[in-house]
């Protein structure tokens, strides 16, 4: 019998602060882009281009490295994972050259593509079904906490100097490595990780992409990559617009997407449940995909600083609930493939990852307003998508 959450809190701490610390890194530049680009003399779509060569690297290994979890072993995908992201962190503190910038964020790509399945697929197997949206709404938590707070943090710590934020995230994924290292025991034995491998078929990229496109799983991974597009396009242009527009600080823009980020993680610990008990799935992703277009579009027609505060607030809550309504229904489907499920929805959010930013860059160099209009675009468009989702029959053919 699995032992409860409450059982095992150092190992589901040690786990969600691995993930944190991924996606810290994918929110860690965007308040310094400002100073980069003044210095570096870079565009707002070499920003998004960054953003993407992140996200275009976790989706070239994420397929990889969800098969690798099941073959290997998820402990060791971890601390390999949290060992490239020091390394991709320490390598962007040193850059000096827009080239050594793109290395960095590719190798933090691969990093982030090795440690979002391995935690998925670990904390799948320590759970039981009936404790596991609970779990998976920590982990949800942990990926908002670190993509969202990761401005927060990096405009904070950038007051002390543009590059202390990467030597800052650089050590702090060489400690969790090290802990992981001493602290984690493998949530799998030899024999039960040797049959999961011996049942998986030898697949490809494109093999893998074909197999998440089956019914139980394709509406779902499409609403990951809505999410991912339309969060990724908001936040990357964030601090540019709010430099622009408003003439905020670093320091302002990391205050207004802390707090941002405090309200989603609180509403998302305490409420998420009841809400999903209360709506369902299906409405509740109905609810956060509306509540984000129209607060998207509100965000191009405010000025005041308190405004901004609220609209980002709701903004980002509506994406923060998204997130685990679909992980967890992700993980149900799944069975016993937790690492391949895992590995294509780190897939399609790093496809989102790669056409968000980079879309959002060049919109915001055409015009100031475009990247907000845009992601209420694209929200809408989900929002058409779910009209389709018979997430009834889907879970019949589940319980089959």
């Amino acid at each position: 019998m699995k032992k409860t959450i409450k059982e095992q809190k150092t190992v589901l701490f040690i786990l969600l602060s691995n993930i944190f610390i991924a996606f810290l890194g994918i929110g860690l530049i965007i308040p310094v882009m400002p100073s980069f680009i003044n210095v570096m003399h870079l565009s707002g779509k070499t920003m998004g281009y960054l953003v993407a060569a992140f996200a275009l690297a976790q989706l070239i290994m994420s397929p990889i490295a969800g098969r690798w979890v099941d073959r290997y072993g998820r402990k060791k995908i971890i601390i390999i994972g949290l060992f490239l992201f020091g390394i991709a962190e320490l390598i962007f503190g040193l850059g000096t050259h827009v080239s050594i910038l793109y290395l960095s964020r590719i190798l933090g790509g691969f990093s982030a593509a090795f440690i979002m399945p391995a935690v998925t697929a670990y904390v799948a197997d320590i759970t039981s079904v009936k404790e596991r949206p609970k779990a998976m709404g920590y982990i949800s938590a942990a990926i908002s906490i670190g993509f969202i707070i990761g401005p927060g943090i990096g405009g904070f710590i950038g007051e002390y100097g543009i590059r202390m934020p990467f030597f800052f995230a650089a050590a702090i994924a060489f400690i969790a490595c090290i802990l992981s290292t001493f602290i984690l025991k493998e949530s799998l034995t030899k024999e039960q990780l040797a049959e999961i491998s011996a049942n998986a078929k030898q697949t490809n990229f494109f093999s893998d992409l074909k197999r998440s496109i089956h019914p139980i799983y394709i509406i779902a991974f499409i609403l990951v990559f809505v999410l991912a597009f339309g969060l990724s396009a908001y936040e990357t242009v964030f601090s540019l617009f709010s430099d622009h527009k408003f003439g905020f600080t670093p320091k302002d823009i990391a205050i207004i997407i802390t707090i941002s980020s405090i309200f989603g993680v609180v509403v998302q610990i305490f409420l998420f449940g009841k809400m999903v008990d209360k709506l369902g799935e299906k409405k509740l992703i109905q609810l956060c995909l509306i509540v984000g277009a129209v607060f998207a579009v509100a965000s191009t027609v405010i000025s005041s600083f308190l405004a901004v505060l609220v609209v980002t607030c709701f903004v980002f809550l509506a994406f923060d609930l998204l997130r685990p309504a679909l992980t967890t229904f992700l993980s149900r489907a799944a069975g016993k493939e937790q690492g391949f499920v895992a590995g294509m929805n780190s897939t399609y959010t790093s496809l989102g990852n790669i056409a968000g930013p980079a879309i959002g860059g060049i919109l915001f160099d055409i015009n100031i307003n475009y990247p907000y209009l845009f992601a209420a675009v694209i929200m809408v468009v989900g929002l058409g998508i779910t009209v389709v989702w018979k997430e009834k029959q889907l879970t019949e053919k589940l319980a089959k």
